[in-house]
């Protein structure tokens, strides 16, 4: 599950649909190995060029790395420093299209940065632009090398921008906006970016995209979650080429070949990991952790006033605090990862986001029972010997390694971002088809995900929308939930939950947001393994701390019937939500269970 101890055997209510799409044709030209949003967003691109591609993950999507994000869409003003004016142009260009072919889920983030001086740092940045690396103690940029640095960015911004260009406020203006800030900035510069508050569900708009390619004929794709690599083999026999891999189903241990003329490695900070499962041992990788905390806190969510603060720490590391929705999310850190290690949100590193609110915030005093989830990740970035992290670059590559004899082509992805996920699907794509000596059919460019087609483009669109799809008791409020949760294919949604001739539908008991009825349409379309993938990817209860005994008591006695678990599987997955929201995030639920 990329979280050790946490994936156990599970009896089933017979083989999930996901696994038998793999098991009858087991054999695809191309497989993924890694469910992230760039294995995921390669997939949906080989299924739309009509590829023979399956998909294939020992956790559930968007699990990893591609799941503890600071949920930013975003151009990275950093990366000038850096020198990579190529990836700062890739990845405004493509904020602003998952602006346009995502709006459900991707929004415009207006962003404030508090300035303490002018020049600063003004000597410093060319050295660190030549060399990459930090020289001496970290100096603060000031605010001609934010003027700069944002000037770049609004002239990147320039072609088929969809977001205003930024602005800087002297001090007194910058108190006006934002009175809580630190009374001794000088300056604030605000600009615009974006936001995607729900990755995980964005992630699996991704893949339904690609399998409902799959089932409009357009190639044969297939996935499934919690599904894992164990070994490769070279296919063997006359007329046969490609590799043979040994998958193991993690939910019943089951194990089965699977045959394949490419391997495409998404795994992240895993790639090397993966390669050396397969027999073909690299060192590619050299990840590093990135923590956050969200709090629930009403005077922080004030002080923000409905905008990203976005600054450098007194270390020289940029961080972020984030209103999302009634919740302040902070972040992040940075610090080299032990892959021996699981990532979790440390005591050191909630002492650091406390620090870095007040270096902004300085009257404003949070504490540890306003915390209400933690989570962490490993950023797969290349290996490298930075002595700062984050001048690690945050570009990527694709290493190719030939198969031995006629064993398969292994494509390892090393790097990649969340915003750059489109583009860099089209490049692996590419690279695949060239293997393969086929042609690029569709752009994905201006191809809308999932739910973002025919999206309300203004807030009175939203609620005509809205008006539209009530019916059978439910309300705007819930109306409104079921729009944000899927975009457009909550239409796909209602029509479950008003099926004729099924039982009427009802909100639980334990909160307002979802339904028996959607718990089941759940359970028969996206995929679920366990109780907690409900609670942390296909819903945001858990990230906004509203995870309680009755809730996880309840949604386990509903997905029980279609994933057919009995009572002790109940009670084992109630065990099992309460051990991953503890160890991992923070969270600790008393179950209602005696």
């Amino acid at each position: 599950m990329g979280q050790k101890d946490s994936a156990r055997n599970q009896a089933s209510a017979g083989e999930r649909a996901s696994v038998q799409g793999l098991r009858q044709r087991p054999h695809a030209q191309v497989l993924i190995i890694g469910g992230g949003i760039n294995g995921v967003g390669t997939f949906r691109d080989l299924a739309l060029q009509g590829v023979d591609v399956a998909l294939v993950e020992r956790g559930d999507y968007c699990q990893g790395a591609s799941g503890a994000s600071s949920h930013m869409i975003h151009g990275g003003i950093r990366y000038l420093e850096n020198g990579e004016f190529r990836l700062v142009q890739e990845s405004v260009v493509e904020r602003n299209r998952l602006l346009r072919i995502a709006p459900h889920y991707v929004k415009p983030l207006q962003t404030t940065i508090p300035i303490f001086s002018t020049f600063s740092g003004v000597l410093a940045a060319p050295l660190r632009f030549l060399t990459h690396k930090q020289q001496g103690k970290p100096k603060e940029r000031g605010a001609f090398l934010i003027k700069l640095g944002l000037s770049m960015y609004d002239f990147f911004s320039r072609d088929g921008g969809t977001v205003p260009r930024h602005q800087f406020r002297g001090r007194k203006s910058a108190l006006a906006e934002l009175p809580r800030l630190h009374p001794g900035i000088k300056y604030t510069a605000t600009y615009f970016d974006a936001s995607v508050h729900n990755p995980e569900r964005l992630t699996l708009d991704v893949l339904q995209d690609g399998e409902k390619a799959g089932a409009a004929g357009a190639s044969d794709a297939r996935a499934s979650n919690y599904l894992s690599l164990v070994s490769v083999r070279d296919s063997a026999g006359p007329g046969r080429t490609g590799s043979t891999v040994q998958l193991r189903d993690e939910l019943t241990g089951e194990l089965f070949d699977f045959t394949a003329d490419v391997i495409v490695n998404t795994t992240g900070a895993w790639v090397d990991l993966t390669n050396q499962a397969m027999g073909a041992a690299s060192s590619f990788m050299g990840g590093t952790k990135g923590s956050h905390i969200v709090l629930d806190h009403p005077e922080l969510l004030a002080a923000c006033n409905g905008r990203e603060i976005f600054f450098e720490h007194t270390d020289g590391r940029i961080v972020l605090i984030y209103p999302m929705g009634d919740r302040v999310l902070v972040g992040t850190t940075d610090v080299d990862a032990d892959m021996a290690e699981d990532a979790v949100c440390t005591e050191s590193e909630i002492d650091y986001f406390f620090d870095l609110i007040g270096h902004v915030f300085p009257d404003i005093s949070v504490d540890r029972g306003q915390i209400v989830y933690t989570f962490s990740g490993v950023r797969p970035l290349p290996k490298h010997d930075a002595t700062q992290p984050g001048f690690v670059s945050r570009d990527y590559r694709i290493e190719r390694r030939a198969g031995a004899a006629d064993g398969a082509v292994v494509l390892s992805l090393v790097g990649g971002k969340w915003t750059t996920f489109r583009a860099l699907a089209e490049h692996l794509s590419n690279d695949v088809l060239a293997e393969l000596g086929m042609e690029r059919k569709v752009s994905t460019g201006k191809l809308a995900i999932g739910g973002g087609a025919g999206f309300p483009d203004s807030e009175d669109g939203v609620q005509r929308w809205i008006k539209a799809h009530m019916a059978n008791g439910r309300d705007a409020d819930r109306t409104a939930g079921l729009l944000t949760r899927y975009g457009t294919r909550a239409e796909e949604v209602i029509s479950f939950l008003d099926a004729p001739g099924s039982e009427p539908d009802r909100l639980l008991h334990s909160t307002r947001e979802l339904s028996v009825r959607e718990l089941e349409f759940m359970a028969r379309n996206e995929q679920i393994g366990h109780l907690i993938d409900v609670l942390v990817r296909r819903t945001s209860l858990a990230f906004r701390g509203l995870v309680t005994g009755e809730l996880l008591n309840e949604v386990a006695g509903i997905l029980a019937g279609p994933l057919g678990w009995d009572a002790a599987t109940q009670t084992s997955e109630i065990s099992h939500a309460q051990e991953v929201l503890k160890r991992f995030h923070g969270v600790q639920v008393h179950s209602l269970v005696s």
